[in-house]
């Protein structure tokens, strides 16, 4: 199953500035669905095309690697529909393309370590990423260069969220095998972040 998102808006009535002012971490969300433009614009500012031409993205990336892949927990009912699942956001398309059928946000919730906000947000944006491609070309910094590429990404999520009205909070206390099987990502996929993501009480 594909799901095709609205074209991600390129500009907007919050300044970047108001938005690094006000950005939180918000951890309570009303118990509402998103829209598929709402969700589609936060993915696109964490890792979509910013230019097509060179196929850029919205994050810097040691020598264009671009390592990261985002997944998306939609619990049911959180997302317009939408079916609940495990989806993973493919840049180029601008898509969702589900990955895994069924509401697995509990078993997040536990993986997350009991965090309560990732049990009560009707999707969670979960941020990995490949160490392999880094570490085969620069050693052992490319770990950091990897995490150092989630956390552009995360910041990206957080102004984003911010610019529309939304609320979340970024779970790095997280276990990277637990959510790794619950997913069923890839083996060579290293979970990193997990954004849980709704409206503002």
């Amino acid at each position: 199953m594909m799901v095709f998102l609205p074209k991600p808006r390129l500009r907007s009535g919050v300044s970047l500035e108001e938005a690094i002012l006000k950005r939180r971490s918000r951890r309570e969300y009303r118990p509402e669905p998103l829209s598929l433009e709402e969700l589609g614009q936060i993915l696109w500012a964490a890792q979509g095309i910013s230019e097509p031409e060179k196929m850029m993205r919205t994050v810097p990336s040691a020598d264009s690697t671009y390592p990261l892949e985002i997944y998306v927990s939609v619990r049911r009912g959180g997302l317009a529909d939408t079916p609940p699942g495990v989806y993973r956001y493919g840049p180029t398309g601008h898509s969702l393309e589900l990955h895994l059928s069924g509401d697995v946000s509990l078993e997040l919730y536990h993986a997350c370590f009991d965090q309560e906000w990732v049990a009560s947000a009707p999707v969670s944006i979960i941020v990995a990423g490949r160490p392999r491609p880094l570490t085969k070309k620069y050693g052992d910094r490319g770990l950091s260069f990897l995490f150092l590429e989630a956390g552009h990404a995360g910041q990206n999520i957080y102004l984003q969220a911010e610019a529309l009205g939304l609320a979340t909070v970024a779970v790095g206390l997280i276990d990277e095998q637990g959510v790794a099987r619950i997913l069923k990502l890839p083996r060579d996929l290293l979970p990193i972040y997990v954004f849980p993501l709704g409206r503002r009480p």
